[in-house]
C-alpha cells in the first residue's frame, strides 16, 4: 500500500525524523484542542503543534494522553511541538518556564521546540537555552519561528547549532521566497503555519479552477500546494470531518502549469510581523500587547483524569 501524507517524514538536519504534515491548534480552548488531538490521531495524524501562548497546552496534553489509550499507541509514535513564549525569553526564564510547559503537557520531553518570535535583546539568549534543552535530552530538535534572513545570520554567528526549523507564514499569499532560499542552504526546513492563508486565498478564483478540474476543495489544492514546495505543513481545525479532509491529499498532484499560477498569486504580505509587537524595537507605544490566551476551561484540563 502506497505510504499516505499523514505516514510521510523529513529529515531534519539532525537526523530526526519529523513528519510534514499535522494538527495545529491556534484559536482552539483546551475542549477543542483535546478533541481535535483525538481526532486526529485516530485518523493517522502524528505530528501535534501547539503554544504556550495558545493557552491550551493542558488541553492537549490531555488529548495527547487520551489518543494514546485509545489508539494503543506510544509516546515515541507522536512528533509534538510547543513554542517559548514571547514573555519568558531569556536565557533562565526559557529553561524555568519550560519545565511548566512540561507538565501542561504531561511530557517527560516534546520532540521539537521553537523561539516563537525574535524578541528583540533575548532571542539569542534564548536559543542558549535551547541548546541545553536540546543537549540534556529535552527536546529532541530545537529551530524557530518567525525568523527572517537578518535573525538567523545571528544565530549563525553564534557558532553553535543551527535551527532544524523554521516555522513561519506560508501559503499562496506569502510564499517566502527569499527566505526559502537562505534557509535550503543552511538545511533548514520550512514550516506552515495559517497554511491555507484565509478567504483571500480559499476563495481565489485560480484556486477554485484548479480544485474542480481535480474534484477537490480549495483547501485540499491549498495544502497540495504546500507539501510540493517541500513545507511542512499544519493546518488548524477543530472539526473531525474537516481533519479528516485536509489530509487527503495523496490521488491527486499540481501539473507544474498549476504550481506556476498558484506561485503568481504570492503578494509578499505578512498578516503580522515583527513590528506589529510592541517588544520590537520603537513599537513600544502601538505594538501588539503580547499575552497568553486565557480559556475558562484551563483548570479543568490540568488536572483531568486520562480513562483507560
Amino acid at each position: 500500500m502506497a505510504e499516505t501524507i499523514l505516514q510521510k517524514t523529513t529529515k531534519l538536519s539532525n537526523g530526526v525524523e519529523m513528519p510534514v504534515f499535522g494538527l495545529g491548534v491556534w484559536k482552539s480552548s483546551n475542549q477543542q484542542a483535546a478533541d481535535s488531538v483525538r481526532a486526529a490521531v485516530k485518523h493517522g495524524y502524528r505530528l501535534i503543534d501547539t503554544a504556550k501562548q495558545y493557552g491550551n497546552e493542558a488541553g492537549v496534553g490531555y488529548g495527547i494522553q487520551q489518543a494514546l489509550v485509545e489508539n494503543h499507541l506510544n509516546r515515541k509514535d507522536l512528533f509534538i511541538t510547543t513554542k517559548i513564549f514571547n514573555g519568558d525569553q531569556g536565557y533562565v526564564s526559557t529553561l524555568e518556564n519550560f519545565k511548566e510547559q512540561l507538565k501542561r503537557l504531561r511530557l517527560t520531553y516534546v520532540d521539537l521546540l521553537l523561539i516563537h518570535w525574535p524578541v528583540d535583546g533575548k532571542y539569542l539568549d534564548t536559543w542558549k537555552a535551547l541548546e541545553k534543552l536540546y543537549h540534556d535530552g529535552k527536546v529532541r530538535a530545537i529551530g524557530v519561528s518567525n525568523f527572517d534572513e537578518a535573525n538567523l545570520a545571528d544565530i549563525e554567528r553564534l557558532d553553535g547549532l543551527m535551527p532544524q526549523v523554521n516555522q513561519m507564514e506560508f501559503n499562496p499569499l506569502i510564499q517566502e521566497k527569499h527566505l526559502l532560499t537562505k534557509m535550503n542552504g543552511l538545511g533548514v526546513a520550512m514550516e506552515a503555519w495559517s497554511p491555507l492563508g484565509g478567504g483571500e486565498a480559499l476563495s481565489d478564483p485560480t484556486v477554485q479552477a484548479i480544485a474542480d478540474k481535480h474534484g477537490k476543495t480549495a483547501a485540499q489544492v491549498i495544502l497540495r500546494f504546500d507539501y510540493q514546495m517541500g513545507v511542512i505543513t499544519i493546518p488548524k481545525s477543530s472539526h473531525e470531518e474537516r481533519i479528516v479532509a485536509n489530509s487527503q491529499i495523496d490521488d491527486f498532484e499540481l501539473s507544474d502549469e498549476e504550481m506556476k499560477q498558484i506561485q503568481a498569486m504570492d503578494k509578499e504580505k505578512r498578516s503580522i510581523w515583527h513590528g506589529d509587537f510592541a517588544w520590537h524595537k520603537g513599537s513600544e507605544e502601538t505594538g501588539t500587547k503580547d499575552s497568553v490566551s486565557y480559556w475558562d476551561d484551563n483548570d479543568e484540563y490540568l488536572n483531568k483524569e486520562v480513562t483507560y
